[in-house]
């Protein structure tokens, strides 16, 4: 008799995965040998369980990873330099906790993308804020920012993410404007929150890209001298799987 007015109660507080571990626990007689208070935290364990998943799929659709990538699901078997054992170390995160940079550079078509965003959805897993933005995004808002009275709050929201993606960095020359804005940026997050960062061009090369000398060696002390590297190489993986296909249908 007493079910009934539980269950709306359950519903009324938003209690759903209480709710439904308690439907569930109905329906399985032999969960009465359990004592109340085992039956009462496995109640427990399914609400908390329910609202961290709840979390993660909040932080990954703030993120807007461009791909839905996994660091489980690197293919390490293809020749391109991919260290498997700094891929798991970097997979703790703690290099976030410690606010700490990745840099992935290599040719197009490496996998620098997916890796970046294996990284992020693994902090997004691990409880981290989370933001994905090619870099010409990333520029250009902080631009309509400016222009529109924005920008201190972007930079603000910006600031606030444990983890900023900038994918497809320095394909072009950054001018002294969004020398200053990445200044901006790398300077609030120094030592405090982290950047993933991707690129085609060598780290040693990100220099010579910057319109201004000045800035760009603020910007670089901040993000090169603490980070991790990675370096791939070799063909193109799409070029590759295109070829493979195209020979399985020969």
């Amino acid at each position: 008799m007493l079910n009934n007015p539980t269950i709306d109660k359950l519903i009324d507080l938003k209690l759903v995965g209480m709710l439904n571990a308690f439907k569930q626990q109905q329906e399985m007689p032999e969960l009465t040998k359990l004592s109340f208070d085992e039956r009462f935290g496995l109640l427990v364990d399914a609400e908390h369980s329910d609202r961290e998943s709840a979390k993660l799929v909040q932080r990954l659709k703030v993120a807007k990873l461009r791909h839905s990538a996994s660091l489980e699901d690197i293919d390490f078997q293809h020749a391109r330099g991919l260290d498997r054992k700094m891929v798991g170390q970097l997979a703790t995160c703690e290099w976030i906790r410690k606010g700490l940079n990745v840099l992935i550079t290599g040719p197009t078509g490496v996998g620098k993308t997916y890796l970046a965003c294996a990284f992020a959805q693994k902090s997004c897993r691990l409880g981290f804020t989370t933001a994905y933005l090619r870099a010409p995004r990333f520029f250009q808002e902080l631009t309509v920012a400016r222009l529109n009275g924005s920008y201190t709050r972007l930079l603000s929201k910006l600031a606030k993410f444990d983890l900023l993606v900038l994918d497809d960095f320095a394909l072009v020359p950054v001018s002294e404007e969004q020398c200053r804005d990445l200044l901006e940026v790398t300077d609030d997050r120094c030592g405090k929150s982290s950047l993933v960062i991707a690129s085609q061009l060598p780290v040693e090369n990100w220099y010579q890209t910057f319109e201004n000398a000045t800035l760009a060696d603020a910007i670089l002390d901040r993000v090169v001298h603490e980070s991790y590297r990675l370096v791939l190489q070799g063909e193109s993986l799409r070029k590759k799987k295109k070829k493979e296909e195209q020979d399985a249908k020969a």
